[in-house]
């Protein structure tokens, strides 16, 4: 009895750990694209623009990021347009491959981690107020100003099995920088 007490502990322990690390990568690449935040909106059907950073009532976080690296020295920029989501009790990790685009290309996706009952994005402005949609205003949406958001700190709050809230707070560079 003490012996299969003691496996089922182990194991269980080893479960725990296992899945710490997966939460560990994915709050890295995260706070990776977080902290490479780029002031550059982009431009979308040739005449319209959007911001360099979209969070909409859902949840989902749209940004720029610079620091895409590019080992294999193809003819792209390495400024990327990404997003998160959450979808199916998943983080989901979307990025396109040019950074201007069209309304009609599609990201590619990638799960950084499962089984999350909750996701949610807040952005803190300079007032420190949290909002949890960006741009406050819609005739922002097309706004070119790069200094138009007082933008300070990105808040993201999941809920992972088996434990619970996590919670991080990420300062941003300046969007005037």
């Amino acid at each position: 009895r003490l012996l299969s007490q003691s496996l089922e502990s182990q194991n269980v322990l080893q479960s725990r750990g296992e899945r710490l690390a997966e939460i560990h990568r994915a709050l890295r690449v995260v706070q990776r694209d977080i902290l490479q935040f780029s002031a550059r909106s982009i431009r979308v059907d040739k005449n319209e623009y959007l911001p360099p950073l979209l969070l909409s009532p859902e949840g989902a976080l749209e940004m720029t990021r610079v620091g895409w690296r590019n080992p294999l020295g193809q003819p792209r920029s390495e400024v990327q347009r990404l997003g998160y989501r959450w979808q199916d009790e998943k983080l989901i990790r979307g990025y396109w491959l040019t950074l201007d685009r069209s309304y009609e290309d599609e990201p590619a996706y990638q799960t950084l981690l499962s089984d999350v009952t909750e996701l949610e994005f807040y952005v803190i402005d300079n007032n420190g107020n949290q909002h949890d949609h960006w741009p406050l205003d819609e005739d922002e949406l097309n706004d070119m100003s790069d200094d138009f958001v007082g933008l300070v700190a990105i808040l993201m709050r999941v809920e992972i099995e088996p434990f619970g809230f996590i919670e991080r707070l990420w300062q941003i560079p300046p969007l005037n920088a």
